[in-house]
């Protein structure tokens, strides 16, 4: 059954309540046929069948939507959509806009968000990703807020008004798998060239991952946002969205650093706390920015990882206390932990081309301690360091 014959069985009555049975039964750790023969008992195959996916994805989607139970999925389309904390988070920029292009707007994570601050004209080609929309703007009770448009991004039927705002989010997937060149996205990130002379305020959504030589052409702010230390997207600001050229942005928060270029900043000998930058910090480029802030210094100039004499809780990295450094000799480190009884490491690396696998393998430990080690360099030494991770409550976010 297609995405839009399995939606309006759904929309019907009976597949309201063909869904809140499968709402009562249905569980993280239950796999589709289960449930499905469950339902089945009760209401006609096609709509214990659909009944069953929706309700497992409505799960699934829970990480993402805290309003999940009453939205509706398809699985491809909920892979890609955006978490509603960071939809929110990009929606807030575009506060006071009179209307909101969503060029790409899939099943509606960024177009819900939106409508939350103005009206938006969400446009995709694929109708059954429109209908989805349709669906969860009623559940929600956005329809008044949201015009679903079905067009090719390619080709759109209409110039821009003045001054528009818009935002694109294309397509990073084919066949099920992750695409990273922004020319094979779909459209390519290319599409915008015609689009960006008449947009005032425009963002666009692309993977994390991306090549920024790819975007070296465009005068734009560039945002990495992780929620906690997973790295999630990658957005890029024009016109009067733009507030700085770098951006890294941590959620919970939000907390977020910017500067206008990094600045100079010395490597040296480990000191008494290290500091492991959040991947945001490291892909928007403002490692030594942090090292500043924090009155840290690097260990080497090509490796993210910072130390200083004293410690600051802040939410753009994790913190450890260096007990000690040593050249990298596995002798001596296995000599070493089996002296304190430790039986597993959990093992940090940045430079260093030994695996963590490898390592652990290779130091044959039979203690019941745990240490975390550190594989980098040094000032160009290969160097170990052994450190004691701090507390949640030390590294928690404090708006540094």
């Amino acid at each position: 059954m297609s995405t839009a014959a399995a939606l309006s069985d759904l929309l019907t009555q009976a597949g309201q309540e063909a869904l809140e049975e499968a709402a009562r039964h249905a569980a993280p750790s239950q796999g589709f046929l289960p449930l499905y023969q469950r339902l089945a008992r009760r209401f006609p195959e096609a709509l214990a069948r659909a009944a069953a996916e929706q309700a497992l994805l409505r799960l699934k989607a829970a990480e993402k939507f805290p309003e999940a139970r009453r939205m509706y999925f398809a699985r491809e389309a909920l892979e890609q959509a955006t978490g509603e904390p960071v939809a929110r988070l990009r929606a807030s920029r575009f506060r006071g806009a009179r209307r909101v292009f969503d060029l790409g707007c899939g099943l509606g994570g960024d177009a819900l968000a939106l409508a939350q601050v103005a009206p938006v004209i969400a446009v995709d080609h694929q109708p059954g990703r429109l209908r989805l929309l349709a669906a969860n703007a009623a559940s929600l009770d956005l329809s008044d807020r949201i015009a679903p448009v079905c067009a090719d991004l390619r080709q759109l039927p209409w110039r821009f008004p003045e001054s528009s705002a818009a935002f694109f989010d294309p397509d990073r997937r084919a066949g099920g798998r992750r695409l990273f060149r922004t020319d094979r996205y779909q459209p390519p990130l290319s599409v915008i060239d015609a689009w960006l002379p008449h947009l005032r305020a425009f963002a666009v959504k692309l993977s994390p991952a991306l090549d920024l030589s790819e975007i070296a052409r465009y005068d734009c702010e560039v945002e990495f946002v992780a929620w906690e230390n997973d790295l999630k997207e990658a957005v890029l600001w024009f016109g009067d969205l733009r507030s700085a050229a770098r951006r890294a942005t941590i959620l919970p928060g939000p907390h977020t650093l910017t500067a206008p270029q990094e600045p100079e900043l010395e490597a040296g000998e480990p000191l008494g706390y290290l500091y492991e930058p959040n991947p945001a910090i490291l892909r928007a480029g403002l490692v030594r920015t942090l090292g500043r802030i924090l009155s840290a210094r690097l260990l080497d100039p090509t490796i993210a990882f910072l130390s200083a004499d004293t410690f600051v809780a802040t939410p753009f990295a994790r913190g450890y206390r260096v007990r000690e450094s040593l050249p990298f000799h596995l002798k001596t480190l296995r000599a070493r932990l089996r002296q304190e009884g430790v039986g597993h490491v959990t093992v940090k690396k940045r430079g260093s081309a030994v695996t963590p696998e490898v390592l652990e393998r290779r130091l044959r430990l039979r203690g019941e301690k745990e240490a975390t080690v550190v594989l980098t360099r040094v000032l160009g030494r290969p160097t170990i360091l052994i450190v004691d991770p701090l507390p949640a409550a030390a590294s928690a976010p404090t708006g540094a």
